[in-house]
């Protein structure tokens, strides 16, 4: 495809794992590179009556750090994160206030929008009727509240567009927003991902479906991508907002590069809203229509960070897209998945395991397949190359990062490392 190439030139995250911009010794790369794991025993309410009592907390948010407290209060803590992040990069990027913010686009992917604020709005409700409900909560629940929000904080006039395709919701946002800035239609967008599902019955609704791990006794061992004990996944909450700017603009200016932004392909399994394609052909075709889009071939690839969200029948049908997708060479790929260090923050895990890769780019350093101990012998995992536990990689220039959710939404982003040329 041809136009402008667009590079990514900030990071803001907020997540278990931890937070910050991309390049603050304290953010989400230190927590990468110690294989810091924020899966804990939930602390927001008490999980004793529930089959799974895990999750990946955001522990030391603090709104007031990023918006007014008038501001604050309006808002469900899954946009406050997302203002959050958005400012984070913006920061990150070197980017003041000016025409540049002014003209920007902002794409927020969230699965869930501001589902727990409802939820304890309608236990307010119930307890003491309409007039015990927050006036913001009509304003505050609606998925694209984030994306709002956040424009309004920043003045930033451009799109600004919530997009809700579940677990591949902040992976859409990159790759869509990536899409204009690549047709010049805009020189700057903040793109990513915010999620904040930790209320009783939201949480409680996805271990009715006994979709998420049950290894209680053990938190920071439950997210196990691939690996033969996996038993489901460990939702989490935070958000990751990338700024994606034109090259020429960004070099202009002597922006740091973290990683350039390739390729972005998306499909739908047309399958079942829970269950993926047994056979990966989407998740596959995903794959191949981001690497075409950036005019690369599988044999280039170097990197790739799976979806892994370690559930048995997703990360088996990733397996299998994989082995589709790089065949012969698929043992000579490294693999891995970061959700055992941020937990599954639904919407937000693409845009978090985007900022993770390009981070990854930048450092050359592949992050580690924690938490993983072995395949079941003659299974599509066990074919795959996981990143050994103490691995700091040296050398990979292409990088895919894959985000598969419900309703078999499927997105890929292909970023290539930025080595000045």
């Amino acid at each position: 495809m041809t136009g402008q190439r667009v590079v990514i030139t900030g990071i803001g995250a907020i997540t278990a794992a931890g937070s910050g911009t991309g390049s603050a010794v304290d953010g989400i790369w230190s927590g990468v590179v110690e294989a810091r794991r924020g899966v804990r025993r939930i602390s927001r309410f008490d999980p004793a009556s529930f089959r799974s009592q895990l999750a990946a907390e955001v522990g030391d948010f603090d709104p007031g750090d990023y918006l007014p407290a008038r501001s604050a209060r309006r808002l469900d803590r899954f946009a406050q994160f997302g203002v959050a992040a958005g400012k984070l990069a913006l920061e990150d990027a070197g980017i003041g206030d000016g025409q540049a913010v002014r003209a920007a686009a902002v794409y927020l992917g969230s699965a869930l929008g501001g589902i727990a604020f409802a939820e304890a709005q309608h236990s307010r409700y119930v307890a003491g009727g309409l007039r015990a409900v927050d006036p913001a909560l009509a304003l505050a629940v609606f998925g694209g509240s984030g994306a709002t929000a956040l424009a309004m904080e920043l003045d930033a006039r451009g799109p600004a567009v919530g997009n809700a395709n579940s677990c591949a919701s902040g992976a859409i946002a990159i790759g869509e927003s990536f899409r204009l800035v690549r047709a010049g239609e805009v020189s700057l967008a903040l793109a990513g991902g915010a999620e904040a599902p930790l209320a009783p019955l939201t949480f409680g609704s996805f271990t009715v479906i006994r979709a998420m791990s049950t290894r209680n006794d053990a938190p920071e061992e439950a997210c196990r991508p691939f690996d033969a004990g996996r038993d489901g996944f460990v939702m989490g909450d935070g958000a990751a907002v990338l700024a994606l700017e034109p090259l020429e603009r960004a070099l202009a200016r002597d922006a740091r590069i973290y990683a350039e932004v390739a390729g972005y392909g998306t499909t739908n399994d047309a399958y079942h809203v829970t269950a993926p394609r047994p056979d990966g052909s989407e998740a596959a075709r995903a794959m191949r229509l981001a690497l075409l889009d950036a005019g690369l071939s599988a044999g280039e690839v170097d990197y790739v960070n799976a979806h892994g969200s370690s559930t048995p029948s997703g990360d088996r049908a990733e397996a299998v897209a994989l082995a589709s997708v790089f065949g012969a060479r698929l043992p000579r790929v490294p693999v891995s998945g970061t959700k055992p260090l941020h937990g599954h923050p639904l919407g937000a895990s693409g845009a978090i395991e985007a900022a993770i890769v390009a981070l990854a780019l930048h450092h050359q350093h592949l992050p580690a397949a924690v938490n993983y101990c072995q395949a079941l012998p003659g299974t599509p995992e066990a074919a795959l190359n996981l990143v050994a536990n103490s691995a700091a990689s040296a050398g990979a220039q292409v990088a895919l990062s894959n985000s598969f959710g419900f309703g078999g939404i499927n997105a890929c982003l292909a970023l290539r490392r930025w080595d000045g040329r």
